[in-house]
């Protein structure tokens, strides 16, 4: 027989029993549909929490801190960060330098009449501060030229007006009037600091906004009401007023903190173990996101488990369909011997059925997940979902209560592997039929009625 031949056989089998085929491929519709949307609950509740823990910082962001004080502690120095970003995975690596412990003044407008006696200052090296996520909403940062800063979304709400009465002298963003006392990219700016020997003298350095930052607690309040340095500024300046204090800068001390951007998020285990093992302490969301994620695939396992019952018992149909067919159809099995159909043919048709019964549902079955996976996320957002648990509620909460989670994700390779699998089943239910079908005896098959 032709393969035209075969599929036009085929096509007329099937079609002779509407309701048995009919029956028959609403089971593998059924059972493929279970494996889909199982599946796609446990990726959702992946993706869930990965967003959510996105949200509360990058995934693929390492802090690195000193252990100790000691002089055979471990210490960040210029020659450790080489070393760090030579570990393999590592995208960029930057001592973090903090001036929270300094005593800075911030002076604008004509006369000093703003000013600001709080400020979260932070210095990173410019090129690696991109690489780890600071977005800016306006301006740019430039590489050259000394003591260019960008300013954090709000951090003009910082400053006081000195020539107001005190309670009125302050503005707060989204009250009115909405807008701050001046515009730090046009204005600017000096920083004031104490020389520290009490005799009266001060320090100041004249600092030009580049630009503003998008606020992201993540990375810390430099981003909302501070300012980002660059790595050699900050330096230098903490280390002018620690000579204008008698004291002398030490270099050798290295840096308290460093931060390392991984490229993968598959690498940072690996990237953390490697620091550790130079003798400085690390934190990263690995320390969160490895229990959840063990957890989101054992539950992931388990769904599929039980969406993999479902198809068997499609199986089993297909199978019962198949045998009945054959017994059905002893005659019409011996007559195409009879005329000299090949063994190999009878074969192929009876298993080309199973296989279209298997690939019939799939499609079906492909179709009807995509509509109850939009049907479930649809009132996950309307508040109607129940949420999930091992710790998804305090991430949701951290996340924002207007965040939209997916419940049920189906990305394009489950279900073209659910499609492909109901073919096999049917291919694997249809084996034992159509070996039964072969078995037959051409002359008792023409005998019987």
């Amino acid at each position: 027989m032709s393969r035209r031949d075969l599929v036009r056989v085929c096509l007329q089998n099937l079609l002779r029993h509407k309701a048995r085929t009919f029956l028959t491929v609403m089971g593998v519709v059924l059972g493929c549909c279970s494996v889909i949307i199982m599946i796609s609950i446990g990726i959702g509740m992946k993706k869930s929490q990965e967003q959510a823990l996105s949200m509360m910082g990058d995934l693929t962001v390492i802090s690195v801190y000193k252990t100790g004080r000691s002089r055979r502690a471990a210490k960040i120095t210029a020659k450790t960060m080489e070393e760090i970003r030579a570990i393999p995975g590592v995208q960029a690596a930057t001592p973090k330098l903090s001036a929270d412990q300094l005593a800075f003044n911030i002076y604008a407008g004509p006369g000093r009449r703003y000013r600001c006696v709080y400020l979260a200052a932070v210095g990173l090296e410019a090129e690696a501060a991109k690489e780890m996520g600071y977005h800016l909403t306006e301006g740019q940062w430039k590489t050259s030229g000394q003591n260019h800063v960008l300013v954090g979304q709000n951090f003009e709400y910082l400053f006081e007006d000195t020539k107001r009465p005190e309670g009125r002298n302050m503005r707060e963003p989204g009250e009115e009037p909405f807008s701050p006392y001046f515009d730090s990219r046009r204005t600017k700016l000096t920083l004031e600091a104490e020389s520290g020997r009490n005799d009266g003298k001060k320090l100041t350095w004249e600092l030009t906004a580049d630009g503003r930052l998008k606020e992201d607690f993540a990375k810390g309040m430099e981003t909302s009401m501070g300012i980002l340095f660059r790595l050699e500024d900050l330096q230098r300046i903490m280390d002018e007023q620690q000579r204008a204090s008698g004291k002398i800068p030490d270099r050798r001390k290295g840096w308290d903190n460093a931060v390392v951007k991984a490229d993968d998020i598959r690498h940072v285990a690996s990237i953390e173990k490697q620091i550790r093992k130079m003798g400085l302490s690390t934190s990263s969301m690995e320390s969160i996101r490895k229990p959840m994620e063990q957890d989101a695939r054992q539950k992931q396992m388990m769904l599929g488990c039980l969406g993999a019952i479902s198809l068997f018992v499609a199986a089993l149909g297909i199978t019962n369909t198949m045998v009945m067919s054959i017994s059905e159809r002893t005659r019409e099995i011996g007559v195409m011997k009879a005329l000299g159909c090949r063994v190999k043919d009878v074969r192929r048709l009876f298993l080309m059925e199973a296989a279209c019964i298997g690939l019939t549902g799939g499609i079906l079955g492909m179709g009807v997940s995509y509509g109850v996976s939009a049907l479930m996320n649809l009132a996950a957002a309307a508040g109607l979902g129940g949420g999930f648990s091992s710790g998804m509620e305090e991430l949701l909460f951290a996340a924002g209560p207007e965040t939209a989670m997916p419940v049920s994700v189906i990305p394009w390779w489950l279900a073209l592997a659910a499609v492909a699998f109901s073919v096999l089943i049917g291919l694997a239910a249809g084996y034992y039929p159509a070996g039964k079908a072969v078995a037959v005896p051409a002359l008792e098959a023409i005998k019987r009625d």
